[in-house]
């Protein structure tokens, strides 16, 4: 069975990319676009990783990690926080919880290597 990544960013393309990206690789990803809709597919889904944008709509994605590592079924969750707002993401991540950081932008191979460090895919990706 596939580890299932969910990804979270109010950016269309930056979220197809990752998921896209992901997906051939070898997971399973979920997506949403706002805190509100993390909360919830991570509570329903209780996902292997979650990928957040930090500047999300409805709920910043530090305050949706504080809340996830609160919870004793989700705290387990390796959580990254991504943003294109660099000044104080270290001192975010690390004051919500939040397992890694990534400056935006970013490439695939980055957020890759950084994934591999709590994940690896549990079955190799299927050719379209």
């Amino acid at each position: 069975m596939a580890k299932k990544i969910l990804v979270i960013d109010d950016e269309p393309a930056l979220l197809f990319l990752v998921s896209h990206g992901l997906r051939k690789k070898g997971y399973e990803v979920f997506s949403g676009r706002d805190g509100r809709e993390a909360l919830d597919l991570a509570a329903r889904l209780v996902p292997d990783l979650v990928i957040l944008d930090l500047g999300l709509p409805l709920m910043n994605g530090d305050e949706v990690t504080q809340i996830l590592k609160s919870d004793e079924k989700l705290k387990h969750i390796p959580v990254f926080l991504i943003s294109s707002i660099t000044e104080g993401l270290s001192e975010k991540h690390a004051a919500c919880g939040a397992d890694a950081c990534l400056a935006k932008p970013f490439c695939f191979d980055e957020l890759e290597s950084m994934i591999n460090k709590y994940l690896s895919p549990s079955q190799p990706p299927t050719a379209p």
